[in-house]
């Protein structure tokens, strides 16, 4: 069931198209933390990735997704300044998993919520 999946599908890593591009002239570029796999065309026009896992785009760190628009031409370890100490590691959007933000009113956590705190006057009309 594997390779006829993999002909049929894209959603979940690379489809048979693109194993057969990848061994036609096209090389790594290189890897995120993530595992993210990067590659161009020898001439250096085109650019894609293969996902470690899902293909969702959130998944691409923003140093990655600024050498995929072309917006940097090197290798981002190359030619970006270091990362600076404050600055968080990179998440993937997390909406529609078990890990998204739930607010206290949500469904999710009990549908309650604090009561108003009397500041409010609801408009009535004249």
């Amino acid at each position: 069931m594997g390779f006829f999946k993999n002909m049929f599908t894209w959603w979940e890593g690379a489809s048979v198209g693109t194993a057969i591009a990848r061994w036609r002239g096209f090389e790594k570029v290189g890897s995120d933390s993530l595992g993210n796999v990067y590659y161009s065309s020898k001439k250096g026009n085109r650019r894609w990735v293969i996902y470690n896992g899902s293909n969702d785009a959130s998944r691409i760190p923003p140093e990655w997704y600024g050498w995929m628009h072309h917006q940097i031409d090197g290798h981002p370890d190359d030619v970006l300044p270091p990362v600076p100490k404050f600055q968080k590691p990179h998440r993937p959007n997390m909406t529609g998993t078990a890990e998204a933000y739930r607010p206290s009113g949500a469904l999710e956590r009990g549908g309650q919520r604090q009561a108003a705190s009397g500041d409010y006057q609801a408009w009535t009309p004249n």
